[in-house]
């Protein structure tokens, strides 16, 4: 099927489906639905996604980045909360994308709970317009849940993806920079404007891919992945603080604090936004 069968959705269109649905964009859902093509082409190009890639969707709405992705790529796992929306999808590709309606399957669920056992095709590549209001929890949870993920290509507020991409040593580098940078390397990879959205929202959106390392540097297992972010909560639980002040609570005292910094070779009187990823890994594996 050539692209130029896959007829992707316009503001005409969008506004059309989601008074057919009765459909309100909410806030508590953070839904904000992409109506331009030239956006959607855009986010699907910077995925670099392919013919061999199964894709995992998150929050697909009407359908505008689905039905692009459907163009390229062989497969597409769409997770949809909304109830109305999830059950409305497959009859929009079935309008929309011809022959390849059948390689979209829904999956009506929270993105926030949603098992490995739920999600099926082994995706390899997570493309989505996160919804603002959870879009760190759910990438992480997805990341952590889903190893056969290798690349994600998000859509957050600007924001956040500010604060995903941020090196060591900035001020807004925090939790968000540090445990994404533990699944692989982060980095900016466009801006997105208010225009493109109905309704328009109130603040600018981004896009954030992380490329999950091909020969981790640390384990990945879930018991170290827990260690390593218990570790990054406290350390920034208390900013301000010294490291050696700020882990207290997680080693069991100030003394203990600076004896498993010491032996992770890290300065007790630095402070949390200076170290990098391979260095809460180091501390995380400190005997306690």
């Amino acid at each position: 099927m050539s692209s130029s069968e896959v007829r992707l959705l316009g503001p005409a269109e969008v506004r059309t489906l989601a008074a057919e649905l009765g459909v309100r964009p909410t806030k508590t859902l953070g839904q904000n639905f992409v109506h331009d093509a030239n956006t959607v082409r855009r986010i699907v190009a910077a995925a670099g996604v392919g013919p061999d890639d199964t894709v995992l969707e998150v929050g697909p709405g009407l359908g505008s980045l689905t039905l692009a992705l459907m163009d390229v790529v062989d497969r597409v796992v769409a997770v949809e909360i909304d109830p109305l929306l999830a059950a409305r999808l497959p009859t929009t590709a079935a309008e929309r994308a011809g022959s390849r309606a059948d390689r979209l399957t829904v999956i009506e669920a929270d993105a926030l709970r949603v098992r490995p056992d739920e999600v099926p095709g082994n995706p390899t590549a997570l493309v989505a317009n996160l919804p603002y209001n959870v879009a760190v929890p759910v990438l992480l949870h997805l990341l952590s849940t889903l190893p056969t993920l290798r690349t994600a290509l998000v859509m957050v507020q600007a924001e956040v993806a500010d604060r995903l991409a941020a090196d060591p040593g900035s001020k807004i580098y925090g939790v968000p920079s540090v445990k994404a940078s533990y699944f692989g390397a982060v980095r900016r990879a466009g801006a997105v404007g208010r225009s493109v959205f109905w309704p328009v929202p109130q603040v600018e959106s981004g896009l954030v891919r992380i490329d999950r390392y091909a020969t981790p540097p640390w384990p990945q297992d879930e018991q170290t992945r827990r260690a390593v972010f218990a570790v990054v909560d406290a350390a920034f639980a208390q900013r301000r603080k010294t490291l050696r002040a700020a882990l207290a609570g997680w080693a069991g005292g100030a003394a203990a604090a600076e004896r498993r910094l010491v032996e992770a070779g890290i300065d007790p009187s630095a402070r949390g936004e200076t170290l990098d990823a391979a260095a809460f890994v180091r501390l995380a594996a400190t005997a306690s």
